[in-house]
């Protein structure tokens, strides 16, 4: 009986120090083993999808990958959604599903489910760029491993990015080089309809409104308003260096054609 009354005390410790909002342990540290490790996890579920296309039932088990990616982006946004309302974080102004991951997150979930090509062309170049950076340079603060909003940043960023990948990879779509200024002029226009939203409310969706109070890549770039020219600058090289492996594809198609 006291064993397991200590079991039991042990387990709502160790359930009060992941969902706390005070986390007593170290502050996240960038490039530490716990960072390294999610990286590597990233890869080698990438990598994994190579199998998944090789697979004779492919069928049922690329249905089990999309859904399941799928339910695991939208069920990570939910807790997200409900840990910050019950440690009193969750405002208007903050919570909203406007910044660029947290639109990716419910696109690319409707993406796997239905394999929307339209939405693929965005989540390729804009989900891809978007959530590299913020799975390299995560935004975590005092949340390190084992804190829920240590999973909940790369869960969510990392399949972002592997929604894409899977559908490069497994189902066989792919960008091309006229979605490019497509895709410019969208963002445009989003980000217009974000600067909206930011001046009624006060907020700051996108970061275009200023940098945000803690330290990020941006603390690289110059002063507002002229750091959102250099986000489109840095854009326009990241669908560049995306879309380079589908342009050594077609040049290689054309070069064999011609001998």
């Amino acid at each position: 009986m006291v064993s397991q009354i200590s079991h039991l005390l042990y387990y709502e410790a160790l359930m009060d120090t992941f969902f706390t909002k005070d986390f007593p342990g170290q502050p996240f540290q960038l490039f530490d083993v716990s960072h390294l490790i999610v990286i590597a996890l990233l890869v080698l579920l990438n990598l994994s999808f190579i199998l998944v296309r090789r697979s004779p039932n492919d069928s049922t088990l690329r249905k089990a990958f999309r859904y399941s990616m799928a339910g695991l982006l939208l069920v990570n946004e939910i807790l997200w959604q409900i840990w910050n309302a019950t440690t009193g974080q969750w405002t208007i102004q903050t919570m909203l599903p406007l910044h660029l991951c947290t639109v990716f997150v419910y696109l690319s979930a409707y993406m796997l489910v239905t394999k929307n090509e339209g939405i693929y062309r965005y989540a390729y170049f804009l989900g891809i760029g978007g959530a590299l950076q913020a799975y390299l340079t995560p935004d975590l603060g005092i949340y390190s491993f084992p804190h829920f909003r240590f999973f909940q940043v790369f869960i969510s960023h990392g399949l972002i990015i592997s929604a894409a990948i899977y559908m490069t990879v497994v189902e066989g779509f792919r960008p091309h080089w006229r979605d490019i200024p497509r895709i410019f002029k969208g963002s445009i226009v989003y980000m217009l309809f974000v600067g909206l939203i930011n001046w009624a409310i006060g907020s700051n969706y996108l970061f275009i409104a200023h940098k945000p109070p803690t330290a990020s890549v941006l603390d690289m770039l110059p002063a507002w308003p002229w750091y959102i020219l250099w986000i489109g600058a840095i854009a326009a090289v990241t669908f560049t260096i995306l879309y380079l492996p589908f342009a050594a594809i077609d040049w290689s198609q054309k070069t064999t054609k011609r001998t």
